[in-house]
C-alpha cells in the first residue's frame, strides 16, 4: 500500500477504530511529546502539525523510528508499522516544515513514548524447582523461594507479579501444609504443615557412627537378634535396607513427599486480563531431631551423684559438636553439655536463690559453623518446702480502744515464707498458742488463713492494759512463733480545750516576710496521755482565702500561727480566721466538738507604698530587621498597687536604635534596625513612681531581629591578573551579610555570552573564570559578572583582569620607575602631526562606510576584544 493511499485511509479508520474527533489530534507546530500504544493497527493517525507559514507543502522526519513513523505532506505524523514496547519503549525525532523544498520552519522534536500493554505472560526461570523441609520447621519461616519475570514494562502494572499456590500434591485432609508469599515467592509451612509434615522413618545415627551396611547389619541384629537367616534373604532386612536406602537417596523430582503448583499473575492478580505462567515445587519432609526437651524440672536440693543427666538433644547433623551457654550471663552456671548431647547439671540446685535458667545449645560442624539454629531451653527449680515461716517483725504491737464491739478487728499479724508462692510449701496457718495475762474466757481470735486478730468479748483499760500473745505460723512442715503485744488505748471522750477562744486583732504590715510567726496558741486535752486520743491537731476551718496562713504544731497542744504566702492589702486587707482544735482518734459515740475547741482571730493589714508591678516578669520580642523606623516595636504594661501615676525609662540601648514614650510605655524605633550587626540584644525597663522615683521595677526585654533579604552578594576581590606565560583560571570569591536562606549558594554568571571567556561555579561561594583563547598582547578587561543569592537577589558586578607578562616570580612586570625615555620637541612635533592626520583620514573612512547602502555590522566591545586576542 503506498504512502498516498495510507493517507487517504488515514482519517477513515483513525475514526473508526479509536472513535476519536480528528481536531483533538491536531495542534501547533512545536516541540510535542505523544503516547502511542504497542501493537496499534497500521496506518495509525498520531498526530498534524499545523503551520502558521502560509506557503508550506511538505514536511520532513528525521531521526529514530523512520521505518515505522511517517509524516504526509499536509503534516499528519502517522504509524507505518505497529511499535513494539519490547524493542523500544521511545522514539526521538526531528521534523521541518518545507516550502518548495526549503525549510522555512522548524525543527521541532517530537517525542514518542510507546505504551506497554499487558502481550507478555510471566516465566518463571526455572519450570520445576526442587527444595527440602525439615519436620516442624516454623510457619512463615521461608525454606525455598521461586521467581518469575515478565517482559512487559517493570513500571507499570502489567509486570506487578503476584504468586499464589495452586494445588498442593498430595492433599487427603484438605489442608494446605504450605504457603507461598504473594510478593516474593518465598514458600514456608502453614501453622498445620509446622504440626503435621512428617519425615519418612530412618535409622538413626550417634555422632562418628559409620552409615555403612555393616553397620546397619549391626542396628538389626539390635532388634532382631538370633536371626539365621542371611540378610540378603531376609525379607525384613532387605526391606529395612531398600527404606534407608530410598530415604538417604530420595531424588524429589521422581520421589517428591509433596508437589506444589505455583502460580505468576501480572496485574498484580487483581485484573480478569491477568496473564500467568506456572511451575512446580518438589519438596522432600526431612526428619527433624532437633527438638527442644524443655521445660525440664529439676528438685532443689536432689540429693545423689553430679554430674547428672536431665536431658538430650540430638542434631540433625550426626557428627555435630555440641556446646551450652547460660542465656543470663551469670556467673554461677551448673549445667554441661556431652558430646553425644546429654544435658548434665553438675551440683544441687536452690530455687529460693535461682528459680529458672535459660540454656542455649548450640550445635557446630568441625569449622564452628552452626549446623541447626540455637536451641533455648527452659529448666526449672521445682520447690521444697525447705523454708520455715518467719515472723514480718520482731514483736507486733497492736492498739485497741476500749469499750470496742465483739468481733472488732485489732489488727493482722505478718509472715511470709520463702518457699515458693501460691504452694502449699508457702500457706501458712496461724494458731494462738498463749496468752498473757490469761483470762477465765477467750479474749482473743486469729484467722488460720489471713493472721486476722479479733477481740471475742469488750475490753477495759481498767482491766487489763496490755496482752502479751504467743502465735504459732506454720507450712506443711515447719512452724515458729510470733510475739504480738495489744494495748488497750483509752477512749476519747474528753474534748480538746482552748487557754481562751477569741485571740482578738493583729495587725501585720504588707510587706511582711513568708515565715512569719504571727501566734502561738494553746490547747489542752485530758484523755489518757500518748494516746491518739489525747493528740491534738490544730486546722484553720475559715476565713483563710488563698490559704495565706498556715497553723504548725507538733500535736502536743501548741500551735503557731504562720505566714505562709505574701499579703496583698490591696485584695485582702482583712482576715478572720476560724482555727479548731481536733484529734486524730474518732470522739465517743455522741460526744461532738463545741466551741470550746474553736478559736478567733482577726488579722489586718497595713498598706505599704509598693513599687510598680509589670504585667510580665521577662518579655520576648521577635522582629525582622526591616521593621519601619518610628513603628512601635512593643508596650510594656506595668501598674502602681496604689493607683500611682508611673513612668517608664529604657536602658542597655547600645545601638540607640530605640526609644520609650515615658508615659505610655510605647517603645518605638528610632533608627533603622540591622541584624548583620547585632541578632540579639538585651534593654532594660524601669517603671517608676512620678512622685518618688526610688519606688520602682525592672523588666528585661529580649530582642531577636529576623534577617531579611537587605544585602547582595559581593566579590571578596574586584581584581585579579593572568600570566601570559602560564594561563591559569581565576579564582572568584563572593560573600553575603545575610544568613540562610538568603545567602549561599551563589549563582555566577557573565552578564552577557562571551568568546574568549567562561565562569564555571566551583562551590557555593567561590566560581573560576577562564580564559578560552591564547593572548597575544597585554591587556586590561572588564568582566561583568551577574552574583546572585540563594533567594535570586543580587547585582552586576565588574571584576577587572589584566593579562601581562609576567615575572618568575608569577606576577605582572611592572617597569622601575625612572627609565622611561623622553622625546625632544621635534619629534613630539612629527608625532602629533601625524596623529592628526590619521585621525583625518579614519573619519573620511568612516563616513564614506555609513553611506553604503550594504553595510556591516559594527563590532561590539566584545568583538573588539576578539580581534586583541
Amino acid at each position: 500500500m503506498t504512502p498516498m493511499v495510507h493517507l487517504l485511509l488515514l482519517p477513515f479508520l483513525f475514526s473508526i477504530v479509536d472513535g476519536t474527533n480528528l481536531d483533538e489530534k491536531k495542534g501547533p507546530f512545536e516541540d510535542i511529546r505523544l503516547n502511542v500504544p504497542e501493537a496499534t493497527p497500521v496506518p495509525y493517525a498520531v498526530y498534524q502539525f499545523q503551520v502558521a507559514h502560509a506557503g508550506v507543502d511538505d514536511f520532513r522526519l528525521s531521526g529514530e523510528g523512520e521505518d515505522s513513523i511517517k509524516i504526509s505532506k499536509d503534516g499528519w505524523l502517522y504509524l507505518e508499522k505497529p511499535l513494539d514496547w519490547s524493542r523500544d519503549d521511545h522514539y526521538i525525532f526531528n521534523v521541518e516544515a518545507l516550502a518548495n523544498g526549503e525549510v522555512v520552519d522548524g525543527p521541532v522534536a517530537v517525542t514518542i513514548n510507546v505504551v506497554d500493554l499487558n502481550n507478555n505472560a510471566p516465566y518463571f526461570n526455572q519450570s520445576s524447582y526442587t527444595a527440602t523441609v525439615r519436620e516442624r520447621s516454623s510457619s512463615g519461616v521461608a525454606f525455598t523461594r521461586v521467581f518469575a519475570s515478565d517482559r512487559d514494562d517493570p513500571d507499570s502494572p502489567n509486570a506487578h507479579l503476584t504468586y499464589s499456590l495452586v494445588s498442593q500434591i498430595p492433599n487427603n485432609h484438605n489442608i494446605l501444609l504450605f504457603q507461598v508469599n504473594p510478593d516474593t515467592g518465598e514458600i514456608s509451612t502453614t501453622k498445620e504443615g509446622e504440626e503435621m509434615l512428617k519425615a519418612r522413618e530412618g535409622i538413626q545415627y550417634s555422632r562418628g557412627e559409620d552409615h555403612s551396611i555393616d553397620a546397619l547389619k549391626v542396628k538389626f541384629d539390635e532388634y532382631c537378634p538370633a536371626q539365621n537367616i542371611p540378610y540378603e534373604e531376609n525379607p525384613f532386612f532387605t526391606c529395612v535396607k531398600r527404606a534407608e536406602m530410598r530415604r538417604r537417596n530420595v531424588n524429589p523430582l521422581e520421589d517428591p513427599d509433596y508437589t506444589l503448583i505455583v502460580r505468576a499473575q501480572d496485574m498484580g492478580g487483581a485484573s480478569d486480563h491477568a496473564l500467568s505462567g506456572n511451575t512446580r515445587v518438589h519438596i522432600v519432609v526431612q526428619q527433624n531431631l532437633w527438638v527442644n526437651p524443655g521445660p525440664i524440672t529439676v528438685k532443689e536440693n536432689l540429693k545423689g551423684e553430679y554430674p547428672q543427666v536431665i536431658a538430650k538433644v540430638r542434631s540433625n547433623n550426626p557428627d555435630a559438636v555440641y556446646s551450652l551457654v547460660q542465656k543470663e550471663r551469670e556467673l554461677k552456671f551448673p549445667f554441661q553439655v556431652t558430646e553425644d548431647g546429654e544435658i548434665l547439671v553438675t551440683e544441687e540446685l536452690d530455687r529460693e536463690e535461682k528459680e529458672t535458667y535459660i540454656l542455649v545449645v548450640f550445635a557446630k560442624d568441625v569449622h564452628d559453623n552452626e549446623v541447626d539454629p540455637p536451641m533455648a531451653i527452659l529448666v526449672q527449680v521445682e520447690d521444697l518446702n525447705d523454708n520455715k515461716p518467719e515472723c514480718a517483725h520482731e514483736e507486733s504491737v497492736f492498739e485497741v480502744q476500749e469499750d470496742e464491739p465483739t468481733g472488732s478487728l485489732i489488727g493482722q499479724l505478718l509472715a511470709h515464707d520463702d518457699d515458693k508462692e501460691g504452694t502449699l510449701n508457702a500457706q501458712l496457718t496461724y494458731t494462738i498458742v498463749s496468752q498473757t495475762p490469761t483470762t477465765e474466757s477467750n479474749t482473743f481470735f486469729i484467722d488460720e488463713s489471713s493472721g486476722n486478730i479479733k477481740a471475742l468479748r469488750v475490753l477495759r483499760r481498767n482491766e487489763h492494759q496490755v496482752y502479751n500473745l504467743n502465735v504459732r505460723v506454720s507450712d506443711s512442715v515447719f512452724s515458729t512463733d510470733c510475739k504480738v503485744i495489744i494495748k488497750v488505748i483509752d477512749v476519747n471522750n474528753e474534748l480538746p480545750l482552748f487557754e481562751k477562744n477569741d485571740y482578738g486583732n493583729s495587725t501585720l504590715a504588707e510587706d511582711t516576710p513568708v515565715g512569719h510567726t504571727l501566734l502561738t496558741i494553746r490547747a489542752t486535752d485530758a484523755d489518757d496521755p500518748g494516746s491518739g486520743s489525747s493528740l491534738i491537731q490544730f486546722h484553720i476551718s475559715a476565713g483563710n482565702e488563698n490559704e495565706v496562713f498556715r497553723v504548725e504544731s507538733d500535736d502536743t497542744g501548741v500551735g503557731h500561727v504562720v505566714l505562709a504566702k505574701p499579703l496583698d492589702f490591696e485584695s485582702s486587707p482583712t482576715y478572720n480566721l476560724q482555727i479548731d482544735a481536733r484529734n486524730p482518734e474518732p470522739l465517743m459515740t455522741g460526744l461532738e466538738y463545741g466551741s470550746e475547741s474553736t478559736v478567733f482571730l482577726i488579722v489586718h493589714v497595713t498598706n505599704v507604698d509598693e513599687a510598680p508591678e509589670f504585667s510580665l516578669d521577662r518579655q520576648d520580642v521577635t522582629v525582622p530587621e526591616n521593621f519601619t523606623k518610628g513603628s512601635v516595636l512593643f508596650t510594656v504594661e506595668a501598674k502602681d498597687p496604689e493607683g500611682k501615676e508611673i513612668g517608664f525609662k529604657l536602658d542597655g540601648d547600645s545601638q540607640g536604635w530605640l526609644e520609650i514614650d515615658s508615659a505610655t510605655g510605647e517603645i518605638r524605633t528610632k533608627e533603622k534596625l540591622d541584624r548583620e550587626k547585632q541578632e540579639t540584644f538585651e534593654v532594660t525597663i524601669t517603671a517608676f513612681e512620678k512622685e518618688n522615683p526610688e519606688k520602682s521595677s525592672e523588666q528585661v526585654v529580649h530582642v531577636r531581629l529576623l534577617d531579611v533579604n537587605d544585602n547582595v552578594p559581593k566579590l571578596t576581590e574586584a581584581q585579579a591578573f593572568i600570566c601570559m606565560q602560564n594561563i591559569k583560571p581565576v579564582l572568584i570569591k563572593a560573600e553575603d551579610k545575610d544568613s540562610a536562606p538568603f545567602s549561599q549558594p551563589f549563582t555566577f554568571a557573565l552578564a552577557k555570552k562571551s568568546p574568549n571567556w567562561e565562569l564555571y561555579t566551583v562551590d557555593a561561594t567561590s566560581a573560576e573564570v577562564h580564559l578560552k583563547k591564547q593572548p597575544i598582547k597585554e591587556a586590561n578587561f572588564t568582566l561583568n559578572i551577574n552574583i546572585k543569592d540563594n533567594a535570586g537577589v543580587g547585582v552586576t558586578q565588574a571584576l577587572e583582569v589584566r593579562v601581562c607578562n609576567c615575572t618568575t616570580l608569577g606576577y605582572c612586570y611592572i617597569p622601575p620607575h625612572g627609565q622611561n625615555f623622553k622625546l625632544g620637541i621635534g619629534p613630539t612635533v612629527g608625532i602629533l602631526a601625524g596623529i592628526i592626520g590619521f585621525c583625518i583620514i579614519a573619519f573620511i573612512v568612516v563616513i564614506k562606510r555609513s553611506s553604503k547602502k550594504n553595510k556591516k555590522k559594527v563590532l561590539t566591545d566584545e568583538q573588539e576584544t576578539n580581534a586583541m586576542m
